[in-house]
């Protein structure tokens, strides 16, 4: 019996595509293609088919394969992949020292590309097969993400396989994926398990003969259809019947085996899916003959397989490796890890490696010393992943005897890194340690140095304002005394973050007051981290308080001394300060300019938490300009991907919007109930009030218009304690129509008056045409169709040149019903089908005009629909029975001990309910509907 099967069996379909993919590369149309299944599923068996296939038709193959070490080693599939092509990497991995890191970083990017790119555009086309990227670092990622975009223009086919069971959160390809198949840079095909019918195929392939039927039920229960296990399985089946389990199976068949190949698979199975010749000699310390032979047999018994090369192999399964590593005797195994340990070193692989190696020989003190050296050299090339996971190991490894300050900057260093990442919560955890270590120390400075890191984590943890100016206070306290530059510098810092805690809650006074401290203490250093947090907190300070320029000159500024400088962390602040900023002040196109330049640096610095944040509003963006689709599928990938408090409040936000503007009243109330949870919890206003808003609207729209001047009045106050217009100005529209629809004409004039004043005192650009609208609908309600009409145009005019889809929309049917009492049914007509065509494109049901096109259409005389009796109030059909009769207005009132005002308004909601646009059209309807 052999193993693996001679013939590919249940892949017709995928066979058929990678025919048409390799036929479009020959014409120079390449791409990027992933093969997903879980392990064993046999995506390598399908890759080598693809290449005979390839090679076949001409093409020139090349293949690299990552491994579970990788993920610490930045570049190391890309490395292998331009080592297949003849293309050496060492001096752009080198690279040059000038520029800070993220120039560092970009360039490398782009020449690793540029080089992958120009080996694809040689004169044969080429297939690049890369296996395994669910191991592969962040840096080889990007090079393919980069790579990608100019495949289409190249006969180059590239296909990378990844296992779909291992995208856990926090995998780096996870989101790099989704982007690419989002953004039509990449397809996806997957592999599924075989049927019954398939594993009898399979069966019959690798026996030469039909199984019996038992044989075939039984491997087919025990592997569940998964090629590889269905291999091993019938490798090894006897007179019981097959294996219970894979590595049964795979012991089963090596005890077959010579005892040197044997004991080859071991050693081989310490360095890794793949390995040399020259590493296996040295750690073995065999004969060249020995360690042939032995690589021969297990070959040919389909253990392993060779490299083009004939100096590198693979095991022929991540699975079969790893069933043969754990079955080495504990002893062995440590003995051998040291092996390859020291010949790593010798032969100057990576400290990563040499470090994983050291460890798995339980060796701590040399461990301990190559993860730092390899974190490091994580943190310069911004693989903040790759050095979380190379500190966590010096963590691990770290002597007993290693100082308690030594221990307490390791810990500090990998809080950073955390929180980079996102890993807030054990981000907070690491950093308190290492605060609690300094002043277990009596090093007050460096406790007081960790305190802002240990707020902005606790921010994301969602932390409110008192918890976190309580901890910066205590922090000013442990250096209240203390005098010298590195004190100053240090109570600098603590004010700026007391500055930017007070900023974020809106309170711009104390803020600034706060700020100017900070100044005061700073270093002269332009491009100091601490002058870039200043400039990016003040330059926010400026634009809520109305100095436009200034601030957003500030931002700018600030995001260009930290990027000048290499301060990754402070640049990408920048970024998420501006774009969010901008968001929020109506201020779209700066937003989505500097938000999508901002989640691209942040992507290539693996600021996680910034990148996720931005995405959120980003999505917030899109809603505010009518593309509600990309703002679902934004803000919902930003709450699956982020960690972050403050980016799941922004996420929750734009989805509740979405949902309430589709009528979606449950899943609105529960993301706007949640957002306003979190909010309150915080204290902060900008995580509030936009839910309290939602919560406004979606009363209104429901028809609760009391519930909705509740929701709107609490929002007032919050505003109103910060003198805030940024967030107050989406009430006004709101509060005004809830006031009038409950007949309240006095109280809408008053909450006009209220509102208006504020948004009059910071006077934010794009906050003001709130203004004109809520004067044009009180205007309207009066019955001055004049000044209504001149008010509402200013208004439309406004949200249009401001894209702000939501007023806008509510400004041209406003328009329309102003258009029906000034009896001009032809541009009410126009003007409701305008409306009702931009709420139709964004899928806005509860934008769609109560007026449908069709009733504005008719003559002037024609009487409104019957169907329209049903949405009446009682009160409104008393009235419009007595316009029947033909009472005057003042008549009515004397009738039904009301107002004349409020029977006007009664009219003008029957007009808007009825679609008419003449009072003899209320008659002639209640005639009809008596």
């Amino acid at each position: 019996m052999r193993a693996p099967s001679p013939v590919l069996v249940g892949r017709g379909d995928l066979l058929a595509l990678a025919d048409r993919r390799l036929a479009a590369a020959a014409d120079g149309h390449g791409e990027l293609l992933f093969l997903a299944g879980e392990a064993g599923i046999g995506k390598t068996r399908l890759l080598t088919e693809m290449a005979a296939r390839a090679a076949a038709r001409g093409f020139t193959v090349v293949g690299a394969a990552a491994f579970p070490g990788d993920a610490d080693v930045a570049g190391g599939l890309i490395t292998d992949a331009l080592s297949a092509f003849g293309t050496g990497t060492e001096a752009l991995l080198r690279g040059s020292p000038d520029g800070d890191s993220h120039r560092r970083l970009r360039l490398l990017v782009t020449g690793l590309a540029d080089a992958l790119a120009e080996a694809g555009a040689g004169p044969r086309p080429v297939l690049m097969t890369l296996e395994d990227l669910h191991w592969a670092d962040d840096l080889t990622l990007q090079v393919l993400a980069r790579l990608a975009h100019r495949l289409p223009g190249l006969p180059m086919l590239v296909v990378g396989t990844y296992r779909s069971d291992e995208l856990y959160p926090r995998v780096p390809m996870r989101e790099w994926r989704v982007r690419l198949l989002n953004q039509r840079h990449a397809e996806e095909a997957r592999l599924s398990r075989l049927g019954p019918a398939d594993t009898a195929a399979l069966a019959a392939a690798i026996s030469d003969t039909v199984l019996p039927a038992a044989v075939t039920r039984a491997v087919f229960a025990r592997s569940d259809g998964i090629p590889l296990h269905v291999e091993e399985f019938l490798a090894t089946v006897g007179a019981a019947g097959p294996p219970d389990t894979l590595a049964e199976a795979v012991l089963a068949r090596a005890a077959s085996l010579s005892a040197p190949a044997r004991s080859l698979a071991g050693a081989a199975s310490v360095i890794g899916r793949s390995f040399d010749v020259d590493l296996l000699t040295a750690i073995t310390g065999e004969r060249p003959d020995a360690i042939d032979a032995g690589l021969r047999e297990l070959a040919e018994r389909f253990f392993v397989r060779p490299h083009a090369d004939g100096f590198t192999y693979d095991f022929r399964h991540a699975l079969i490796r790893e069933a043969l590593h754990a079955d080495l005797p504990p002893l062995r195994r440590r003995d051998l890890h040291a092996r390859t340990a020291e010949a790593a070193l010798a032969a100057g692989l990576s400290e990563a490696f040499v470090s994983d190696q050291y460890e798995r020989a339980h060796r701590p003190a040399e461990a301990h010393r190559h993860a730092l050296a390899a974190a490091a050299g994580a943190v310069r090339m911004s693989a903040h992943r790759e050095a979380v996971e190379l500190y966590r190991r010096a963590l691990r490894t770290a002597p007993a005897g290693l100082a308690v300050e030594a221990h307490a900057t390791l810990l500090a260093a990998l809080g950073a890194e955390l929180a980079a990442v996102d890993d807030n919560e054990e981000a907070a955890e690491t950093v308190l340690r290492a605060y609690r270590m300094r002043l277990e120390l009596g090093d007050a400075p460096g406790a007081a140095a960790l305190v802002p890191e240990l707020v902005a984590v606790r921010h994301l943890l969602g932390a409110g304002l008192a918890e976190r100016t309580g901890l910066l206070r205590d922090g000013l306290d442990l250096i209240a005394h203390r005098a010298g530059e590195r004190a100053g510098e240090i109570r600098a810092g603590l004010h700026a973050a007391l500055a930017a805690a007070y900023m974020l809650d809106r309170r711009l006074e104390e803020a600034t007051e706060v700020g100017v401290l900070a100044e005061a203490f700073s270093v002269a250093d332009c491009d100091h981290p601490l002058r870039c947090h200043l400039g990016g907190t003040l330059g926010s300070i400026l634009v809520f308080g109305g100095r436009m320029h200034e601030g957003w000159q500030m931002l700018e500024n600030a995001i260009g001394r930290a990027r000048r400088g290499g301060l990754e962390a402070e640049a990408a602040r920048g970024y998420r300060m501006l774009g969010s900023s901008a968001s929020v002040l109506v201020e779209y196109d700066r937003a989505r300019r500097w938000l999508a330049e901002g989640i691209g640096y942040a992507d290539s610095v693996e600021r996680f938490n910034d990148r996720h944040y931005m995405a959120a509003h980003l999505a917030h963006v899109d809603w505010a300009r009518g593309d509600w689709a990309a703002a679902e599928a934004g803000a919902t990938r930003a709450l699956a991907d982020g960690q972050g408090i403050t980016t799941r409040i922004t996420a929750l936000h734009v989805l509740g919007y979405v949902a309430l503007g589709r009528g979606r009243w449950d899943a609105a109330t529960r993301s706007l109930r949640e957002a306003a949870g979190l909010g309150e919890a915080m204290g902060e206003l900008q995580r509030i009030s936009p839910a309290w808003w939602g919560l406004a609207s979606m009363a209104l729209l429901r028809g609760d218009a009391a519930e909705a001047i509740r929701w709107c009045e609490r929002g007032y106050a919050a505003s109103a304690r910060v003198r805030d217009a940024a967030y107050l100005f989406p009430y006004v529209v709101t509060g005004v129509r809830a006031y009038l629809t409950t007949q309240d004409l006095t109280g809408a004039r008053d909450w006009l008056a209220r509102s208006g004043a504020l948004l009059r005192d910071r006077e934010i650009p794009g906050t003001l045409g709130a203004l004109d609208h809520g004067a044009g609908l009180i205007h309207l309600h009066e019955g001055q169709t004049g000044k209504a009409r001149a008010g509402l145009e200013r208004a439309a005019a406004f949200w249009r040149e401001r894209g702000r889809f939501w007023e806008g929309t509510q400004a041209v049917s406003d328009q329309a019903r102003c258009a029906h009492r000034s009896r001009r049914p032809g541009e009410a007509g126009r003007l409701s089908e305008l409306a009702a065509g931009a709420a139709e494109a964004a899928g806005a049901t509860v934008l769609r005009p109560a007026t449908a096109p069709a009733s504005t259409r008719t003559t002037a005389a024609a009487p409104p629909s019957g169907g329209a009796r049903a949405r009446l109030t009682a009160r409104e059909a008393e009235v419009a029975g007595l316009i029947r009769e033909g009472a005057t207005n003042r008549e009515i009132a004397a009738a039904l001990a009301i107002s004349p005002k409020t029977v006007s308004a009664h009219v003008e909601h029957i007009l808007t309910k009825l679609g008419a646009a003449r009072r003899a059209q209320i008659a002639t309807w209640a005639a009809t509907h008596r």
